[in-house]
């Protein structure tokens, strides 16, 4: 098979592209029930969608402990507690020293001191987090290349999970996930994702049209999230290769997969929501303009195909001082939809929109009354304590392997399938995780340099 010439995503012997491997059966045959077509009026309340809750309802105390503390990482803990009573966040893991110290401080700031000796630095401090018999829920925020690895070891140590998006940047990893999602399952664990538009209730209130019939049959998509360039840090003198690469993790791909995962992900698993599985296929460009960091692309340009004529178009771009926005939009026979708030006719005549509620003065608010990435987290707390299950990390997978798929047509110049991308034995990342140097060379992928292997 012939693949890309990719330097980035070195050694091409330990990350093998297009190849068969023995769990390739796994997603396809699991995620049957999930990918399968929607039908036109289905029996609302078997949608499957997550309560609109005004608070986590009232229950046994859940305990948690955060992996990755970073901003992103914080502020998903200080969310799972803002979510209802009797939640606490005990224990902390990441392989900096100074972010466990600033997650402290941010937590000993709301009065929520977390003990020293359940503070854990290292690439084993998740283990060892783990391991505290008195944890009952993981919150799993690190750079995405871990998320696979660590899902796995929180469903060996029987923990509830919280997952941040994308949860895998790589085929191997997402096959992981799959088979962690379906342990998890076996054994009762909940499990919720970042995907937090699937807990944000003017989505949810939308998708209810759509699904009802409000637009008709789809016909076709378009997803984008278009953006000023992220923030870079230099590398400082004592920073050896594995430290430079963390610090700066959403400038290479074997840590973010890239920002068509990194952020992109979340309008392309709206697209497979509302359209009610995965593509078939995919094929795009990207490129480089203006970064001069990391491996990543500036843009990408996507169509995937979902079969029957439909398709989506899916684009993302990270450059400074170009007209931005994020959104999606979905085209029916009768009418289409912004996927957020609003159907229209096809003549752009309203049909239907979600009120908002209205603030004490009276005033139509602009968002939902609960902010989305609370929202989720509530979703799982009542989860646990009503013993309504949940488990999203399979339906996570499939579109973070949708971006996978996407992201890999443009670095190849290939169309890509959904078979080939799911059986692929491509691995991000070098041999061996641990702090110093890193035999790998990050350039970025050129398309149409094919490579025999």
């Amino acid at each position: 098979m012939e693949i890309f010439n990719r330097k980035s995503m070195q050694n091409i012997d330990r990350r093998k592209f297009i190849g068969k491997t023995a769990l390739a059966g796994i997603g396809l045959a699991g995620a049957g029930a999930f990918i399968t077509s929607c039908k036109r009026k289905p029996d609302i309340e078997a949608l499957g969608l997550p309560p609109i809750l005004n608070g986590a309802p009232k229950g046994k105390k859940l305990r948690a402990g955060l992996v990755g503390v970073g901003a992103r990482g914080t502020g998903a803990a200080i969310n799972f507690i803002s979510a209802g009573p009797d939640l606490e966040i005990i224990a902390l893991a990441d392989v900096f020293q100074d972010k466990i110290d600033a997650c402290r401080e941010r937590f000993a700031s709301f009065k929520l001191p977390i003990p020293a000796e359940n503070c854990f630095v290292g690439f084993d401090g998740y283990k060892k987090l783990m391991a505290l018999p008195e944890v009952d829920v993981v919150i799993l925020a690190t750079p995405p290349h871990f998320r696979p690895e660590h899902f796995l070891e929180a469903v060996k140590n029987n923990k509830h999970a919280f997952l941040e998006k994308p949860i895998a940047v790589d085929p191997v990893g997402i096959r992981s996930v799959i088979t962690s999602a379906k342990k998890a399952a076996a054994i009762g664990l909940c499990v919720v994702t970042g995907t937090q538009r699937r807990h944000q209730q003017d989505y949810i209130e939308t998708y209810k049209q759509v699904v009802g019939g409000a637009i008709g049959t789809i016909t076709s998509a378009k997803a984008f999230w278009n953006q000023d360039h992220v923030w870079f840090r230099e590398r400082e003198k004592e920073w050896n290769d594995m430290e430079y690469m963390i610090r700066n993790w959403n400038n290479f791909c074997w840590l973010c997969g890239d920002h068509i995962l990194d952020t992109h992900v979340h309008n392309i698993d709206v697209i497979n929501w509302f359209m009610g599985k995965h593509p078939e296929k995919a094929i795009g460009y990207g490129g480089r303009a203006r970064r001069v960091t990391g491996d990543q692309y500036d843009f990408f340009s996507i169509d995937f195909d979902y079969g029957n004529g439909v398709s989506s178009h899916s684009m993302c771009r990270q450059i400074d001082s170009c007209a931005n926005g994020t959104g999606e939009v979905i085209v029916g026979t009768e009418g289409y939809t912004n996927c957020n708030n609003k159907i229209w006719d096809l003549k752009g005549n309203i049909k239907w929109q979600f009120e908002y509620p209205k603030d004490e003065n009276g005033n139509t608010m602009e968002a939902v009354r609960i902010p989305p990435y609370v929202q989720e987290h509530m979703h799982l707390v009542y989860a646990i304590r009503t013993g309504k299950y949940v488990n999203e990390a399979e339906q996570t997978a499939i579109s973070t392997l949708t971006a996978i798929m996407g992201r890999t047509a443009a670095y190849t110049g290939r169309l890509i399938t959904w078979d080939e991308i799911f059986k692929s034995d491509m691995y991000l990342g070098p041999s061996k995780i641990e702090f110093g140097p890193v035999d790998m060379i990050f350039e970025t992928p050129i398309p149409g340099t094919p490579v025999t292997i």
